[in-house]
């Protein structure tokens, strides 16, 4: 099973979040999901995600692949920990 890390879209109209989960590659964008690793919310000012390095961790080991704007959240969120340590 090719496992992706990837954005799920959670919210209403006009107010959309997303849920960051690990899932089948093959499963649809808001269907079956493995593990939810955390969540982004594109129109909140500030801290606007949360992740479970921990779990995304374990997930690249197993050989997950990350979507370009989970690879983003990832960076920010590994520049935030640099930053405060």
């Amino acid at each position: 099973m090719a496992v992706t890390i990837r954005l799920r879209r959670t919210g209403c109209n006009n107010q959309v979040s997303f849920r960051v989960v690990a899932t089948d590659s093959r499963a649809p964008r808001d269907g079956r999901f493995l593990e939810v690793l955390g969540w982004y919310d594109p129109k909140r000012e500030g801290e606007n995600y949360q992740l479970d390095m921990e779990r995304v961790s374990f997930w690249q080991g197993q050989g997950a692949q990350v979507s370009e704007t989970v690879g983003s959240l990832l960076r920010r969120a590994r520049k935030a920990v640099t930053a405060t340590a």
